[in-house]
């Protein structure tokens, strides 16, 4: 059964929109983490710990809080 042109075009509109959209998470997600990894290598990291290192303890220590 053929689709109507404008179901096509829907779903192309929403392939664009969908397409955009992960875009815009995908900038925004990064940026984020990237200033979340500054934060913790300015503030929370001892002894020369690396980023990973410091997220790792971090995650410990609140499990362990629990």
């Amino acid at each position: 059964m053929a689709k109507s042109k404008l179901v096509k075009t829907n779903e192309k509109i929403a392939e664009k929109v969908i397409g955009t959209y992960q875009k815009i998470e995908d900038t925004v997600v990064g940026g984020y983490t990237k200033i979340e990894d500054a934060f913790i290598d300015r503030y929370l990291t001892k002894d020369g710990e690396t980023v990973e290192e410091v997220k790792k303890r971090l995650k410990q220590e609140k499990e362990n809080a629990k």
